[in-house]
């Protein structure tokens, strides 16, 4: 891959699209944003505003770049934990099969009918999220799934979704299970509260850099899985070696 690349980053509004956006544009890169709403940061020609359901203009909005940040998604559970009848609704139907299962199938089909190189696909600690609690880190990739609830369990699916495009197509898929980059004075405030949040604090920064060294390798493994997080205060809760060996990142915050 030549150094300047031409980037599409799904869901660049938010708070990990801006920070990829942020770091790929200040290297030099071509970065297209996608996403419900404008992307700070980007020329009014260079963000797309539009959803995954939009499956031409996502299309569109693909042709011609080398590599996919996919970031775009239903962010979490409505509520967790449920509550008893008649609080006990979900939004699983509603909000997570549209954005976190229908729309990385498009994303990838789209992907393998451009012929797209590499894809990196946010997925989530919440996969893994039982090792967690039984107090067995730092958690390797390896582990088996175990998923904190209905919003972990899409990022399973799109984590073996991406391994099957990976393998029946040829595309360099990389699910990259993300810590906690905090989107609000709220979540802030949580993080503040728990050791163990802090222990999975992901900083724009360390996320910004994490994006360049996935565009800018050489080559990326055919499938791979790797944890994301900035430096822990307390306790090493998922395995950073894989990112450091494939993509030689280390976290600086």
């Amino acid at each position: 891959m030549s150094n300047v690349q031409k980037v599409l980053v799904t869901g660049s509004a938010g708070r990990l699209g801006r920070a990829a956006v942020k770091a790929l544009v200040e290297r030099g890169h071509t970065v297209i944003g996608f996403d419900r709403v404008a992307t700070p940061g980007l020329h009014a020609t260079q963000s797309v505003i539009g959803t995954l359901g939009d499956v031409e203009l996502l299309h569109q909005a693909m042709a011609g770049v080398q590599c996919v940040i996919h970031l775009a998604a239903t962010a979490d559970d409505a509520t967790f934990p449920r509550g008893e009848a008649p609080n006990d609704g979900d939004n699983f139907v509603s909000e997570l099969v549209p954005g976190n299962i229908v729309g990385p199938y498009q994303l990838l089909e789209s992907a393998r009918k451009l012929k797209i190189p590499r894809v990196i696909l946010a997925s989530t600690g919440q996969t893994v999220d039982g090792h967690m609690d039984a107090g067995n880190t730092p958690v390797t990739v390896g582990v088996t799934y175990k998923p904190r609830y209905l919003y972990a369990c899409t990022k399973v699916f799109l984590e073996a979704l991406g391994q099957v495009y990976a393998v029946q197509h040829g595309i360099a898929v990389m699910a990259v299970r993300f810590g906690w980059c905090p989107r609000d004075v709220g979540q802030v405030a949580l993080i503040q509260k728990s050791a163990e949040d802090q222990d999975v604090f992901l900083s724009p920064g360390d996320a910004g850099r994490f994006f360049v060294s996935c565009v800018e390798a050489a080559s990326l493994p055919n499938y791979s899985v790797v944890y994301v997080t900035s430096r822990p205060l307390h306790h090493l809760q998922y395995d950073l070696a894989p990112a450091r060996r494939i993509l030689g990142w280390e976290p600086q915050d």
